[in-house]
């Protein structure tokens, strides 16, 4: 077997083995930018007593023009502030969701939004990846060492809720290291550096689960459901805004609504990018559609790096490390024996995953026609074809 496959360097797709898809520690404020760092100070006050469409109406600019001196790390914590106060600007009241946005919110937004390569809405890059700082810079980034920097109400389920995600993106790190690793050991047919590298994504994976697996310590599933999730909703497939969201004053737009789609994890990169290196195969249905469209909210970066993995493949155009590992099942035990560690693991990561949207959203008695059980943040319906994920998964290695 050959293959033209060449490892990609994770730094030229802003990831690192000591952080993963996390931004390098991010900036608490935004530069020379008053308007927008207080807003963000206020806002979970603001929705607490349902202020923030009056406070947002009295803003005369939020940000009149973009300085000159700002840095990438300006831009995404612009990005952060303003994705917030999108979301509570429209989902303050419940019931009454506004279907516009005033000009000096929108406007920049938008603005922003285009600079980054994502759609002026919240995604998990602003809500996740963007969202946290250490409590003691000297120490790693754990979740007795991290805090968000921007909450919509605040409260212990709503910091444990995300945090539990940026420790699982801080530990993907290691893990996206050596994945690559046993990529490039299979298209050199260097097996020992395969092995090697499987069993450090596996000993990552190991990590993530565990960790995923203490979201109720601190999440309850009702306070999630009640306080938490109401305003990660987007405009897409909503039962309440049916036909978008018009973005005040933002020329692109030419007055037409807009839709797209709310925060969710599936905007995450590391599920998609562990199925494109393992070679894992989902049949075609509406979750992979679904999924496909999730790319467009993730940062470009993260987006190519997928892109990539999902083009190593083998001369018979098979998927590298999977064609590669069960060639040799026979021969080579201890590498297929890494290898399905690996799959098993992404299989675990995956149901439980399937029993906390079944606990937090499916289970829970839907109380606003805005915050339906029957579908993700997203805005699609999600129990089915999680589980014929699951399925997909665990099918890879039997047989």
């Amino acid at each position: 077997m050959r293959s033209t496959f060449l490892a990609p360097s994770l730094s030229d797709f802003d990831i690192s083995p000591e952080q993963g898809f996390l931004s390098p520690d991010p900036r608490e404020q935004v530069t020379d930018c008053s308007p927008l760092n207080d807003l963000g100070q206020k806002l979970p006050k603001l929705l607490t007593a349902r202020r923030v469409r009056p406070f947002i109406d009295g803003q005369p600019a939020l940000l009149s023009s973009i300085p000159a001196s700002w840095q990438k790390e300006d831009y995404r914590a612009a990005m952060r502030i303003l994705s917030f106060a999108g979301h509570a600007y429209v989902w303050e009241s419940p019931n009454h969701p506004a279907g516009a946005l005033p000009a000096q919110l929108a406007q920049p937004w938008y603005e922003i939004a285009q600079r980054l390569g994502r759609p002026p809405v919240l995604s998990y890059a602003s809500y996740a990846l963007d969202n946290w700082r250490r409590l003691d810079p000297s120490k790693p980034i754990a979740l007795d060492n991290i805090v968000l920097l921007q909450n919509f109400l605040g409260g212990l389920d709503e910091e444990w809720f995300v945090l539990v995600h940026v420790q699982i993106e801080r530990q993907a790190g290691p893990g996206l290291a050596g994945l690559l690793q046993a990529m490039q050991g299979a298209a050199l047919d260097r097996e020992p550096e395969v092995v090697r590298g499987l069993r450090a994504l596996a000993s990552a994976q190991t990590q993530m689960r565990d960790t995923l697996l203490r979201m109720k310590e601190r999440c309850d599933p009702y306070v999630y459901y009640t306080r938490v999730r109401p305003y990660i909703h987007g405009w897409k497939n909503s039962p309440t805004l049916t036909q978008g969201l018009l973005y005040g004053g933002v020329a692109a737009y030419a007055g037409r609504p807009q839709t797209f789609r709310g925060e969710t994890g599936a905007q995450s990169s590391i599920v998609p990018c562990l199925d494109a290196g393992l070679g894992i195969a989902h049949a075609p249905d509406p979750l992979t559609v679904y999924l496909q469209e999730m790319r467009e909210y993730m940062p470009p970066r993260h987006r190519a790096f997928l892109q990539s993995l999902e083009q190593a493949v083998d001369d018979r155009g098979r998927p590298l490390l999977a064609a590669y590992t069960r060639g040799r099942k026979t021969q080579s035990p201890d590498l297929w024996t890494a290898y399905c560690a690996c799959v098993d693991l992404l299989a675990q990561f995956r149901d439980i995953h399937i029993g906390y949207a079944d606990s937090y959203i499916h289970r829970q008695h839907q109380s606003y026609v805005s915050n339906p059980t029957a579908v993700g943040t997203g805005g699609t319906p999600f129990m089915a074809y999680l589980q014929k994920h699951l399925d997909e998964t665990r099918q890879a290695i039997e047989g």
